[in-house]
């Protein structure tokens, strides 16, 4: 017997009765009501984290490939002025191209924030998980054109990303044969022989500066004072750290294209799940048609 739903009653010309009282229909169990962690497990499923790990490692690999390849072109000028080019006019073209370099960085890093942000919405309404979560989902053209053209789009960058990769190992190879010219020109090897004077680097032959550049080249003990510069140690592994950068970038373009790729397939099997039910739906509808229109006939025949 249930308390509160029934009472006894009792009446002198009647035998013993039961009576149903309605239960009040204002009072709610707490227990029916959704908690605070049943909506945090609801929220938390309609993360897309394989976008969301993609976005971290996108703007950390492009923050490390802008801020440090920055700093680093600063320092590289810095050491070709004072060591390998005097006179000003022999680095100019490179200086400038080191400027606009500068400013090309500034330009990734802004639209990298931009296409990270876009990517990461654009992973948070194809996830599944928010399609159950927002209810009915039904996809359209525009929709998967807008996703065909973002996976087109990161591939493009992604090959884009592979030539900055190559290219930023160009500077981290000319500091590492300079940093092992000075490890040679410490070596006690070296000191005994007294032949640290005629090992030298030529800056000349890597090309960035002309060969009537003076002086060019440094030798022995000055060019081992520049491997002991703070300049020259910085610019050394900033470059290391900003070709990383560029490697974790393309890692997470790579990433990203695989996510695309999914949703882009995902999208155009919803899209054809959605045509087949709407088919269904409408036979469905006309067969109840028929069988009303049956039953009608056969009632005003009887």
């Amino acid at each position: 017997m249930e308390i509160g739903r029934y009472h006894w009653m009792y009446e002198s010309s009647r035998p013993h009765q039961y009576r149903h009282v309605p239960a009040l229909r204002d009072s709610v169990s707490p227990l029916s009501a959704p908690g605070c962690f049943e909506c945090c497990i609801k929220c938390l499923g309609g993360v897309p984290y394989a976008s969301l790990v993609a976005t971290i490692l996108c703007f950390s690999g492009v923050a490390l490939f802008c801020g440090c390849g920055h700093v680093a072109l600063a320092g590289t000028i810095s050491i070709l002025e004072q060591h390998f080019s005097t006179n000003a006019s022999d680095h100019a073209l490179l200086s400038e191209v080191i400027q606009l370099m500068q400013y090309v960085i500034y330009g990734i890093a802004s639209f990298f924030f931009l296409y990270g942000i876009i990517l990461l919405a654009e992973g948070f309404y194809t996830t599944s998980a928010v399609k159950e979560l927002h209810g009915e989902f039904k996809t359209t053209v525009c929709g998967r054109c807008i996703s065909g053209m973002f996976v087109f789009l990161t591939y493009v960058l992604g090959l884009a990303w592979l030539g900055v990769f190559g290219f930023s190992a160009v500077p981290v190879f000319m500091f590492y044969n300079i940093w092992s010219t000075c490890e040679v020109i410490k070596s006690p090897q070296t000191n005994s022989t007294a032949t640290g004077s005629q090992i030298c680097v030529d800056i000349r032959q890597y090309g960035i500066i002309p060969w009537n550049a003076l002086p060019g080249r440094a030798c022995g003990s000055t060019l081992e004072s520049i491997c002991n510069t703070n300049e020259f140690y910085m610019s050394y592994h900033l470059f290391i750290v900003a070709c990383a950068g560029a490697g974790a970038t393309v890692i997470a373009l790579i990433h990203f294209l695989m996510i695309l790729s999914s949703n882009w397939a995902y999208l155009k099997d919803a899209s054809k799940m959605q045509a087949y039910q709407d088919i269904k739906a409408k036979e469905e509808q006309e067969l109840q048609d028929i069988q009303s229109r049956s039953k009608e006939q056969l009632n005003s025949y009887t």
